[in-house]
């Protein structure tokens, strides 16, 4: 079965390779890291990002959908760019941007099921939900580790995401459950 929904196809493509570059820059960061428990952390959040592309490829192929050579080609390097800065650019700018990363990437799920329910189709809205719920988990963590940081405020107003800044509307405190969670990402 195909989707005929141009938007959909695009999206599921591109979060399929971009969690590679995630899980690629979850190596380097991790490797850059002293502290054996964020080490840990970090290493089972590369594992999430490889479990995430597992799920989308598994709805892509439901589908048909075409892994997209480009978007392999790109996200790898960009990946493996970013691996290896995390040993030069000190700790803070990986935790910054893996957070700021993360943010955005909570709605590309929400997004995906948007997308699914205006085909009819709801089939996939646990699992996209758990992925979109993850990915918020991942940037709590990050931000924790950085929120007393001196450079914070600096970097949310250069690249608009910290404390009070976020890309996505998901309280984990207050959490709709998946039956309603079509409310999250509109914007």
């Amino acid at each position: 079965m195909n989707l005929p929904h141009p938007k959909l196809v695009d999206l599921l493509q591109r979060a399929y390779s971009a969690e590679k570059a995630a899980a690629f820059a979850y190596q380097g960061h991790a490797g850059s890291i002293k502290d054996p428990v964020h080490k840990k952390l970090v290493r089972q959040i590369e594992i999430d990002e490889w479990n995430h592309r597992q799920e989308v490829l598994t709805i892509m192929q439901q589908y048909e959908v075409s892994v997209s050579k480009y978007y392999e080609f790109r996200f790898h390097v960009i990946g493996k760019l970013i691996s290896y800065s995390c040993y030069v650019i000190g700790w803070f700018m990986p935790y910054y941007f893996a957070g700021r990363l993360e943010s955005g990437n909570v709605c590309e799920y929400f997004r995906m099921m948007h997308y699914f329910h205006e085909l009819g189709i709801t089939s996939h809205d646990k699992i996209l939900y758990e992925m979109g719920m993850k990915e918020k988990e991942h940037e709590i963590y990050f931000l924790q580790n950085i929120q007393s940081n001196k450079l914070l405020p600096i970097f949310e107003k250069v690249f608009n995401w910290g404390k009070s800044k976020s890309f996505n509307d998901i309280d984990l405190e207050k959490k709709y459950p998946v039956e309603e969670s079509d409310i999250y990402c509109k914007k």
